[in-house]
């Protein structure tokens, strides 16, 4: 049988994704940009656009018989077997391609970043070993599918490694590091969840993508793919002119890199427009600085244009300038493309200064300002009077209400959680199996363990040393001393809004106010990794508005286009919930459900005929008797008052709250006093 080598996709044969390319492109030229995060939609080229570019680009030498194939030419950063072969002269070179490395979503933290062989220390005194991605990466590419869906505490490794080039691993006091200098490369689908902005930070560049809307290039697009999958090889050797064309490209830049010059007007540039955009900290202008640089080698020159640092700044500023989480990130990109082009005109009139030496536009541009200054406020004052004048809609109508203002969440310090739950997250403690919970405590263990507690096993161990055999050992140790680590970590919750969007809602704001209190408790679970979900019922029924999902902020769009109007269906409101509740507990057993319900209670139509305010108070105790644990939001505010919220409250079991209550801290509140942190 005829033995097929896979041929990989040639990189320059990929249709559209120019900005994709040119990132990848960067990274590696000049690995010291930081990598790259690629979001948007899935069958976008992402992972065949990082194969095809490790393929195009020439084999690497690397010491032979090197687990972490050192740089047989720099001593610096070889591992300590490789200065050893260099000291006794036995150091051989061989030639490799670079590596993809595929990290797994569900990849523990030994996986990554490798372990060390306990036992071989206790009986030989030595250290080994066991490399884990982290190595294999090294001098090669690491690609993280989906990267928001990994936990936290895993991309901050992988995040520091990148940065320092170095890996170390450290284990019951023993500690090992090797080199582990690759580019870094995630994607992933904003609409499951966003990374923390520390995190974003932390990648170089970051581009969006999404599918070509070009009939004719889409079209362009499958007759490709069509050839390559017809005669891979055929299609790959059509292409190598332009293959290898790039690849001289990259390699000159490489080269050229050392020599790259930039001036001080342009790092005034990039500071001037990093604080323009508003970014935090000074990594922003680091990064657009080697950017730029890198862009000018790229494109054959050894001194930065303007050009370079628009094109920087395009790949550099988008995912820090998001400062809130449900800020707009179109407006941003504007906001990007005005400070690019103010920056240009300023640079103009410097040099128009310098060469007149007047200081007559200075003071034009002052007054232009200040007549804008002046401007603004009638401006709001306009809007503001717009939105006071706005006049109320009646119960038969639908009205979409502005989101009310949200607040400043405190941090919640949850108890203790007993159950042993998967999962990740940044709000309640439990107990894990899983090896990346943090060591608390240990105890004897059932079965054979992975998860050795070094220390209580020698504890264990000691007072028997006298009276065991050594056999050459320094210390004995026996399978009834093993000791089994018991760890804890933190995971989110699901917290379920069943808001009601009846015409009642519409008086007195009540619905701005219950809108800007839902938006709060959003913030709070984007910073907590919450999942999320939102039902509004209104007129004759329920709806699922956004399936529990880790992405806040499409529940915030969701909740800014609710329309308010109809009667109150209130119990197929809390139905709907109940449903949706048990259908992700059966997806999901670790799944830790919270339902806050914002309405006035005053139901008036059924589900099969009976009284409207019986029927939702036997749904409510069906919440009650599975332990689903609830907080009821009153958003009566009549002078009489008929009670009927809290009655359904008591009904749930809820934590109850009245409407002159309701500002985001009293939800918050409910939430801390009725979150399931001791089922």
């Amino acid at each position: 049988m005829r033995n097929h080598k896979l041929t990989i996709y040639p990189f320059t044969a990929i249709v559209g994704q120019e900005k994709m390319k040119k990132a990848l492109i960067l990274n590696a030229i000049n690995p010291k940009v930081g990598g790259v995060l690629i979001r948007g939609e899935k069958g976008t080229a992402k992972s065949t656009a990082v194969r095809a570019l490790a393929n195009l680009l020439p084999e690497i030498e690397v010491v032979e018989g090197c687990k972490f194939r050192c740089n047989p030419h720099d001593t610096n950063t070889m591992c300590e077997e490789c200065l050893e072969r260099v000291k006794l002269g036995t150091l051989k070179i061989s030639f490799e391609k670079m590596k993809v490395v595929d990290l797994p979503v569900s990849a523990t933290e030994d996986r990554v970043v490798g372990t060390l062989d306990i036992e071989h220390a206790i009986k030989k005194g030595e250290k080994r070993f066991e490399p884990g991605v982290l190595a294999h990466a090294h001098r090669g590419i690491l690609y993280v599918d989906e990267i928001n869906l990994l936990d936290d505490h895993l991309v901050d490794v992988l995040l520091d490694s990148a940065a320092m080039g170095v890996n170390t691993v450290e284990r019951e006091g023993i500690s090992f590091s090797h080199p582990a200098n690759f580019v870094l490369v995630g994607t992933m689908n904003p609409e499951e969840g966003e990374l923390r902005p520390q995190l974003l930070d932390r990648f170089g560049l970051c581009v969006d993508i999404k599918g070509i809307m070009d009939v004719a290039r889409r079209v362009e697009l499958i007759k490709y793919r069509l050839s390559y999958e017809n005669d891979p090889e055929a299609f790959a050797a059509d292409w190598q002119a332009t293959e290898s064309e790039l690849c001289g490209q990259i390699l000159l830049a490489q080269k050229l890199l050392s020599e790259v010059r930039i001036s001080d007007d342009m790092l005034e540039l990039i500071s001037q427009i990093c604080v323009d955009m508003g970014v935090d900290g000074h990594r922003a202008d680091i990064t657009m600085m080697k950017t730029s640089i890198t862009l000018a080698a790229f494109n054959g020159r050894t001194e930065v244009l303007e050009e370079d640092v628009k094109e920087a700044a395009e790949l550099v500023l988008p995912h820090r300038m998001r400062r809130k989480p449900f800020d707009n990130p179109s407006d941003k990109q504007d906001k990007l493309n005005e400070s690019l082009e103010k920056q240009r005109e300023k640079q103009k009139q410097k040099e128009k200064e310098k060469e007149k030496n007047k200081s007559k536009p200075q003071k034009k541009e002052h007054n232009e300002h200040s007549e804008k200054a002046q401007a603004q406020p009638e401006d709001q004052k306009s809007d503001s009077s717009q939105d006071s004048t706005r006049e109320q809609p009646d119960a038969s109508s639908e009205t979409i209400f502005a989101t009310g203002e949200s607040y400043q969440i405190k941090q919640l310090s949850p108890d203790f959680r007993r159950n042993k739950r998967k999962g990740s997250g940044r709000r309640s403690k439990t107990l894990t199996k899983s090896k990346q919970g943090r060591y608390i405590k240990s105890k004897i263990p059932e079965e054979k363990t992975t998860d050795l507690a070094f220390d209580a096993t020698l504890r264990a161990a000691a007072p028997y040393q006298l009276i065991r055999e050594k056999n050459g050992n320094s210390i004995t140790i026996h399978d009834s001393d093993f000791r089994k680590k018991i760890r804890e970590k933190k995971i989110g919750n699901l917290v379920l809004f069943i808001v009601d969007a009846s015409g009642s809602m519409g008086a007195q704001q009540r619905m701005v106010a219950s809108k800007g209190a839902v938006l709060s408790m959003l913030m709070d679970a984007y910073q907590k990794r919450d999942k999320v979900g939102l039902i509004a019922f209104k007129g004759a029924g329920a709806e699922l508005v956004l399936p529990p999902t880790s992405s806040v902020e499409m529940a915030q769009k969701y909740l800014e286009e609710l329309p308010t109007g109809g009667k109150t269906p209130l119990s197929h409101g809390l139905m709907k919930g109940y449903e949706t509740i048990q259908a992700e507990l059966r997806r999901d057993p670790d799944t830790c459900p919270f339902m806050v319900l914002i309405s006035d209670g005053r139901a008036n139509v059924s589900m099969n005929g009976e009284s409207p305010i019986q029927e939702t108070k036997t749904i409510a105790s069906m919440f009650r008797k599975e332990c689903i644990q609830s907080a009821v939001i009153d958003t009566e505010s009549s002078m009489i008052k008929f009670g009927l919220a809290q009655e359904i409250s008591s009904a749930l079991g809820a934590r109850y709250l009245a409407l002159e209550n309701l500002k985001a801290d009293s939800i918050i509140e409910a939430v801390r006093s009725s979150t399931p942190f001791n089922l």
